[in-house]
């Protein structure tokens, strides 16, 4: 937290600007940045951590990670859409913990940029899928870590609403590769 409030006091542009602008050339999809507000992405532990922040005002740090990771690593969208719709959300939003997070994650900020996969944080950190059951109800049927992957699930028989809808178009299987 000092090193935060150190930095936006210094620099207090550093909550709109990149700390250390690395020319990312952004993607500028709004209906993936909505997907991504809503907890629609396909990827379920994404899903699950912005359907808890929507619902109660928090998330746990991996979520935070994977999720930021997700919106500016893999979507290639600006940092500063997932920093305003978290310190709307967030009952205990601060900018200087938020904004220099975000930029963190982005690789913008005052550490070398990270890009986490989804699908092995998953595998890592929430192997019995029970984060993911309790926030994504659509996928509660699937048993275990089977819930990190719905797609691939195929010896199980999908309710009648299909969780297709949830995946990403043109995903195959229901996951992008590793």
């Amino acid at each position: 937290m000092q090193l935060q409030g150190g930095v936006t006091s210094a620099r207090p542009d550093t909550a709109h600007r990149d700390h250390h602008a690395r020319d990312d050339h952004w993607q500028h999809d709004e209906r993936e940045a909505e997907a991504w507000r809503q907890g629609r992405t396909g990827y379920p532990i994404i899903d699950a951590g912005m359907r808890q922040l929507a619902h109660e005002g928090w998330m746990q740090n991996r979520a935070h990670l994977l999720t930021a990771s997700f919106l500016a690593k893999s979507l290639c969208l600006d940092w500063r859409i997932g920093a305003t719709h978290s310190l709307f959300l967030l009952v205990d939003g601060d900018v200087a913990n938020n904004q220099l997070n975000w930029q963190w994650v982005a690789g913008t900020g005052t550490r070398p940029n990270r890009l986490l996969n989804p699908l092995r944080q998953a595998d890592r950190y929430v192997l019995d899928g029970d984060y993911v059951r309790r926030r994504v109800p659509e996928l509660a049927y699937l048993p275990g870590p089977a819930v990190h992957r719905p797609g691939c699930s195929l010896a199980i028989t999908r309710p009648r609403s299909s969780t297709r809808k949830l995946l990403p178009p043109g995903c195959v299987t229901g996951v992008h590769p590793d």
